[in-house]
């Protein structure tokens, strides 16, 4: 079985479920360039815990964790199994790392993992682990996570980090569409990401926050960067990655993967 890559991709907003876009249509075909997986590990921005946790139910429900939305989009379901042994033996990779993991049988896939999953995968017939994460904790924190998780990529399973190269939701311009031209700020903190991850310079990237240009102004909290770290650090080490989309909707919202 071929190794999988490591993966983060910007999940912007729930309507990207719905509405066409740049971010959706590279999404709903980039799944086509991949190996298929025998099995997803995706971190997502929206499930914070004190600890590492991993979703353990065989049949993970979807959870709406939105709300002022329009009524199909409650109504869409993602029905992907779930895979406890996975949770477990990612448990057991942490936990050998060092980072206390535990498992949570009740958790579903929230919106940062099964709207961008409904896209990659709409069959739905691939099953997924979802991982928590700890924003308190920073981005070394995740960084290692990743680390730990490496060895699953050569066990068939595709990790993914789930959030958003940009998230300053008071800066969006939700009349735009995805064709507008990003504020320099966020044009300023894209290309720095993306000349630090071509360049494999992990050490600029874990002290982003003080390196990267604009970096609060991009991510007021930092919750939706993190799960990049869980892809890098879950990537080849030392190994420059790659830009594979590159967009923005709602004016300042970044949408870009690696």
């Amino acid at each position: 079985m071929p190794t999988l890559p490591a993966l983060f991709v910007s999940h912007g907003s729930p309507m990207m479920a719905l509405e066409d876009g740049r971010a959706r249509r590279f999404l709903a075909s980039y799944a086509g360039e991949l190996p298929r997986p025998r099995a997803i590990l995706v971190a997502s921005a929206h499930w914070e815990t004190a600890a590492p946790r991993l979703t353990a139910s065989a049949a993970p429900p979807t959870i709406h964790d939105f709300g002022g939305f329009p009524e199909a989009l409650y109504r869409m379901r993602y029905p992907a199994p779930g895979e406890p042994a996975l949770a477990e033996r990612a448990a057991d990779l942490l936990q050998a790392a060092g980072l206390a993991a535990a498992l949570d049988p009740t958790r579903g896939l929230d919106h940062g993992a099964w709207i961008p999953l409904q896209l990659l995968y709409p069959a739905a017939d691939i099953p997924i682990v979802q991982l928590s994460l700890q924003s308190h904790l920073g981005a070394a924190h995740h960084y290692a996570m990743g680390v730990a998780l490496r060895p699953l990529r050569d066990e068939g399973v595709l990790v993914i980090g789930s959030g958003s190269a940009s998230h300053n939701l008071t800066a969006l311009d939700r009349r735009a569409g995805d064709t507008a031209t990003p504020p320099p700020w966020v044009d300023a903190f894209d290309q720095w990401v993306a000349d630090k991850v071509a360049t494999a310079d992990t050490a600029a990237l874990l002290a982003w926050q003080a390196e990267a240009p604009y970096a609060h102004q991009n991510h007021p909290s930092d919750e939706h960067f993190l799960p990049l770290f869980v892809a890098l650090g879950a990537g080849a080490p030392d190994a420059p990655g790659a830009r594979i989309h590159h967009s923005h909707t709602y004016g300042a919202l970044s949408m870009d993967a690696y």
